[in-house]
């Protein structure tokens, strides 16, 4: 393979896919939708006056941080060596003109920079022409990534291409015979995986509770359980991606959260943008195995994180409502799943429990910004000074949960299911020592994002838990 050209040729460089491992236009509608859920309409109205005009709707209804996009580091360090040998460099992107510029401000590497506007759309042979017209015909070297951009390479002197496959490859050889390549593929099957958290189907684990606090295993229930986790886990990991695209910025400015395959761009934006609905759609094919109950409170549990996404996690307090409301969902949904009754003691404990968890989720973004010396949580209505308030509602919510479930243990109720309810007097102790310690380990800034992963990841918490079961199964059984 020859080298892609000399400095004495200019450096044209594509913007999406290639600079960017993201698409500014998808980039621009999320952002938009986070702020306006009517930013669809927005769409909409001005895709009926063409491609540019929807591109330069989307980039003035909102603009990402561009000093926290995903740029391609491998593009970045070519770019700084062609300028090093005195070369010229040009950013040519169908991106919007305004966002163009607003990138090429921020990186400093470009001599000249060109996007579309609202009269001509620059890209595949309107970008062709446009190049060969301003530098030349075989004047420049082309750095693009997609098959729009196979008829600028067919002009250009030399092709570099970014992320491009075997089969891709191939193809701009044929018509380019000076050819490059950078940043090899990276398989999107576990980027994807990362991205729908399979590790938050642990939350899922809820939907067995209630056969099992019924004491009504049978091998008919737990098939339906089963089926039912999968459901849940589609669904809910179509809402972590929705979330993860509405929550790009915050994502890209957290310390942890940037790496997000999303955020990081690990996972492009438009794949993100196909990913959610198709596992909506498969979730709520394999709920509708379980009749219109089960399917009805899944379809309201979407719902709920839709909402949550597009504007509740924003107000101060209802957003712990609401997550300890999707943590309960859960256990009805086992319930509709099985048709087991739920019982109100579950209830009643459920919504403290997880009213609790809420609560902790909130505090350990707080002691983050506290650690990270900011005053308010990025893409949260929580401030610093709200810190206190929130660690005494996690401390009380979980504290009242463990009063019911003593309430529970001296209710007629219990001799009905346990033959040794005096054991879970050892559940009730071991929950009073795990709650406040948790609501203690996230006041010291040890706490993840999610206090359900922390609890199945840290030692403690599973001796606790599999103390608590063993007391549980003695309690019914012994």
């Amino acid at each position: 393979m020859r080298d892609s050209g000399t400095t004495d040729s200019v450096l044209v460089v594509d913007l999406d896919g290639t600079l960017l491992r993201s698409d500014m236009l998808f980039e621009c509608f999320w952002a938009a939708l986070s702020k306006d859920w009517q930013a669809p309409v927005t769409a909409a109205r001005a895709l009926k006056k063409g491609i540019p005009a929807l591109k330069r709707a989307m980039a003035d209804s909102a603009c990402p941080d561009v000093a926290h996009l995903p740029y391609n580091p491998d593009v970045i360090a070519h770019i700084e060596g062609w300028r090093a040998k005195g070369g010229r460099v040009a950013l040519v992107t169908a991106s919007d003109q305004t966002l163009a510029d607003r990138i090429a401000t921020h990186l400093g590497l470009f001599d000249e920079v060109f996007g579309t506007t609202p009269e001509v759309n620059l890209k595949g042979s309107r970008k062709a022409a446009f190049l060969a017209d301003h530098y030349g015909a075989g004047s420049f070297v082309y750095m693009g990534d997609s098959a729009a951009d196979l008829a600028v390479w067919q002009r250009s002197r030399a092709a570099i291409t970014v992320g491009a496959s075997g089969g891709f490859r191939a193809r701009v050889e044929a018509v380019n015979g000076e050819v490059s390549h950078l940043s090899p593929p990276e398989p999107l099957a576990w980027p994807i995986l990362k991205a729908m958290r399979p590790h938050q189907w642990l939350k899922n684990i809820l939907i067995f509770v209630p056969v099992l606090a019924s004491h009504s295993v049978t091998g008919l229930s737990l098939l339906q359980c089963l089926v039912a986790f999968l459901a849940f886990g589609l669904v809910a990991s179509s809402g972590y991606v929705l979330n993860d695209l509405l929550d790009l910025d915050p994502d890209r400015a957290h310390a942890r959260k940037r790496n997000r395959p999303l955020a990081s761009g690990r996972l492009q934006v438009p794949a993100g943008t196909a990913l959610f609905p198709a596992l909506l759609m498969l979730g709520l094919a394999t709920a509708a195995a379980l009749g219109p109950s089960f399917l009805g409170v899944i379809a309201f549990y979407f719902t709920m994180t839709l909402s949550y996404s597009l504007w509740l996690k924003r107000k101060v307090i209802v957003d712990i409502c609401v997550l300890a409301g999707l943590y309960t969902l859960r256990i009805v949904a086992g319930s509709m799943a099985t048709a087991v009754p739920l019982s109100i003691w579950l209830l009643a404990f459920s919504m403290f429990f997880f009213f609790a968890l809420a609560a902790v989720k909130r505090q350990a973004e707080l002691v983050h910004v506290q650690a990270t010396g900011q005053t308010k949580a990025a893409g949260r209505g929580y401030g610093l000074d709200d810190l206190p308030i929130v660690t005494q509602i996690a401390t009380s919510s979980g504290l009242t949960s463990v009063l019911v479930l003593a309430l529970y243990i001296n209710s007629p109720e219990v001799l009905m299911h346990y033959r040794q309810p005096v054991l879970l007097w050892g559940v009730c102790v071991l929950l009073l020592f795990w709650i406040t310690r948790v609501v203690f380990i996230t006041h010291q800034g040890k706490m993840t994002d999610d206090p359900l992963v922390f609890a199945v990841t840290d030692r403690t918490s599973q001796v606790s838990f599999a103390v608590i079961a063993a007391l549980g199964l003695g309690a019914a059984f012994l």
